[in-house]
């Protein structure tokens, strides 16, 4: 139990996770990659063998830099917590029987049940998670049919779509290939129906990409090949992935170097009288509704993270456009449609790329 206890406290450089195969094939809600990291670094700091290691310590300052805060107060603290508490999992009850009529027992849950942020006995702020009772089958007591690796791996993609495919190929290395459906990678992945429905840009935005991350920052490698389609020249149903050891990694990031090379949050002073996060959502809710609206312009090909970087380039570029809401969505999807129509007379490789280039230009 003490070494149990002092693992769980402690950031060891090189933790392994140990992930069940029916874990990381669970069709889950889309986490933040700052979620996905701190999920994985979970992972890694449990002894999937002694249940009494399930309640996982961070101290604050780590936790605010794997969650990426930029600021940091107690109001901002319980949102994070409140969201994260609100992720799921959902999986199908192998023990329960299918009805006559198409029936089948499954499982919602959430991931984590507690998160606590207390003050200990030599001063030091400390969070500690504890995952949901219902996901302990999946975390703990794991005999057969699951896979392991270096924390190192997740902790430089930048993506959820390359830390979820890490793990969907990683598990069957040892195979050395997969084959899966586009529509269950898609619901392993976390997408929604309308993310990248067009096949170039999940090509482009989710396989090549995550090919280009894992080359160059997991220790697997691999290469694919469209397996069969739906109908003659109809779309694309399953895809066959082929799966290597990687030994050129570029670095292998330990978790203290991660962290190192994290920016300090900025500490805000707390309000006199307690504000719930609900009642300050005012102050995101002007920039959250000109993404949404910008990614709505085109037709939500785009990232949020993406479509951020097109309307920063508008606003340098032209900056009268950019300061009216309603003249930045009709502008930037002026430009999109533009894009489609150019699409259609010679195919543009990098849709992204070239309305960045549009921006400014008329």
């Amino acid at each position: 139990m003490a070494k149990a206890r002092q693992k769980n406290n402690g950031l060891m450089p090189y933790n392994w996770v140990n992930k069940s195969n029916a874990l990381n094939e669970v069709r889950s809600n889309r986490m933040t990659i700052s979620q996905i990291r701190l999920f994985t670094i979970y992972l890694s700091k449990i002894n999937p063998k002694n249940l009494e290691s399930r309640e996982v310590t961070f101290k604050l300052d780590e936790y605010t830099k794997i969650m990426q805060f930029k600021q940091a107060n107690t109001t901002r603290l319980i949102k994070t917590a409140e969201d994260l508490l609100g992720l799921t999992v959902k999986y199908w009850d192998k023990e329960a029987e299918q009805s006559d009529d198409g029936h089948k027992g499954f499982v919602v849950s959430q991931i984590f049940k507690r998160f606590r942020l207390f003050k200990n006995s030599d001063g030091e702020w400390l969070v500690t998670i504890d995952c949901h009772d219902d996901v302990v089958k999946l975390m703990f007591d794991l005999q057969k049919y699951y896979f392991k690796y270096q924390l190192w791996n997740a902790l430089q993609l930048t993506s959820p779509n390359q830390q979820r495919m890490y793990e969907i190929l990683k598990q069957y290395e040892t195979a050395g290939e997969r084959e899966v459906s586009v529509k269950d990678l898609r619901e392993w992945l976390g997408l929604a129906p309308n993310e990248y429905s067009l096949w170039q840009n999940f090509k482009v935005r989710v396989l090549d990409a995550s090919q280009e991350a894992l080359a160059n920052y997991s220790d697997i490698k691999f290469t694919w090949e469209v397996l069969s389609r739906k109908g003659r020249g109809g779309k694309i149903s399953h895809i066959k992935f082929y799966i290597e050891k990687n030994e050129n990694c570029s670095r292998q990031l330990t978790l203290g170097e991660y962290l190192k090379i994290q920016a300090e949050p900025e500490i805000e002073d707390e309000p006199t009288e307690f504000v719930r996060p609900e009642e300050i959502e005012y102050e995101k809710s002007p920039y959250i509704l000109r993404i949404e609206m910008l990614m709505d312009a085109c037709d939500r090909e785009f990232s949020a993270e993406e479509i951020t970087i097109l309307w920063e380039l508008t606003k340098e570029r032209v900056p009268h456009i950019a300061d009216d809401d309603l003249k930045c969505y009709h502008y930037m999807r002026r430009l999109f449609v533009e894009m489609n129509r150019l699409d259609k007379q010679s195919k543009i490789k990098h849709r992204f790329s070239y309305i960045k280039k549009l921006i400014g230009t008329e």
